[in-house]
């Protein structure tokens, strides 16, 4: 298990993506995903109030209905629920009585009481800071939330959401999501990790399997021949050294009897900060080789080898 930053939060270090659920998986496998996450010992699950609204016939917030219905018909002990705001279409931006609705409306889909941690999704710089930093810290006051997090924020504007926090006597955020695996590095060990460090915050990245490439599943750059809505994204990774990666986590998880999506998880779990990567998983079948992620300990040698054949940058992301 790993504690969310200085929350209370104590979780096995793997969040389950809910980005697919209402989308690529509908309500009966998405509850299928979440029993058999929940069976395997997962306690995590991260989602966000627009989700799906990009399908055609939906409208924002399914994914959270689904978990809620999940959540209703289960009642799992302890199980912690993260969403985020700012990009419902009827809840768009971070001005502070939009916030406040976008939560409400959150609450009201999962069917709790409170939302366990809360992203502000996107930066909104058409809001004055302040007037987010207060909104967020009121949700926690007023007991809607339990902890605030930033999803996609820069270094510098992290850096004012805690001053301005800090300021105002509000709740510090105890989290940043950012884009972070073994093929896009760079921006976050170089400028998000020094600040989660020195605040105590936690890391909780997506795309923690590079859109699906970090899985072994696209060996070429041509993604003609495969179904999936993300295989042109994942396919752009299947260069010589994308694939030197492949290579290298194949090895490692044959060493530990686990899949290169298990290498690969586990080597962003080892990573300073990181307390639970986001996978998603449309299918039953792929629940096991995220949670194996979660529970293999690789040896220094092995993220250091990881590490040295992963120090590289797409050309496009």
């Amino acid at each position: 298990m790993t504690r969310i930053g200085t929350s209370s939060l104590d979780v096995l270090p793997l969040s389950l993506g809910g980005n697919v659920f209402g989308w690529t998986a509908d309500r009966d496998e998405s509850f299928a995903i979440l029993d058999a996450f929940h069976g395997g010992g997962g306690d995590f699950v991260d989602t966000a109030d627009s989700y799906s609204a990009w399908v055609d016939g939906n409208s924002g917030g399914e994914s959270e209905t689904i978990i809620g219905e999940w959540l209703a018909s289960r009642r799992p002990e302890g199980f912690v629920v993260a969403t985020k705001v700012s990009q419902h279409p009827q809840f768009s931006g971070l001005a502070a009585a939009n916030v406040r609705a976008a939560a409400e409306a959150s609450v009201s889909r999962l069917g709790v009481e409170a939302i366990d941690l809360y992203y502000a999704h996107f930066d909104d710089e058409s809001v004055p800071l302040e007037e987010t930093v207060a909104a967020f810290g009121a949700l926690v006051t007023d007991g809607l939330v339990r902890y605030t997090a930033v999803s996609n924020y820069s270094a510098e504007r992290i850096r004012e959401w805690l001053r301005i926090a800090d300021e105002l006597g509000v709740a510090r955020p105890v989290a940043i999501q950012p884009h972070y695996n073994l093929v896009h590095r760079n921006e976050v060990e170089e400028s998000i990790i020094p600040v989660a460090q020195q605040f105590d915050l936690s890391l909780v990245p997506y795309f923690s399997l590079a859109k699906g490439f970090l899985t072994g599943k696209y060996r070429s750059t041509d993604a003609s021949a495969q179904s999936s809505p993300r295989a042109g994204a994942a396919a752009q990774y299947a260069t010589s050294q994308g694939l030197a990666i492949i290579d290298a986590l194949e090895g490692i998880g044959r060493a530990h009897d686990v899949s290169i999506a298990a290498a690969a998880l586990a080597w962003l779990k080892a990573q300073h900060t990181v307390a639970a990567p986001i996978a998603s998983a449309s299918r039953v079948a792929q629940v096991a080789d995220l949670l194996d992620g979660a529970r293999t300990e690789l040896s220094a040698d092995e993220v250091a080898e990881l590490t040295r054949v992963s120090e590289w940058t797409p050309t496009s992301v």
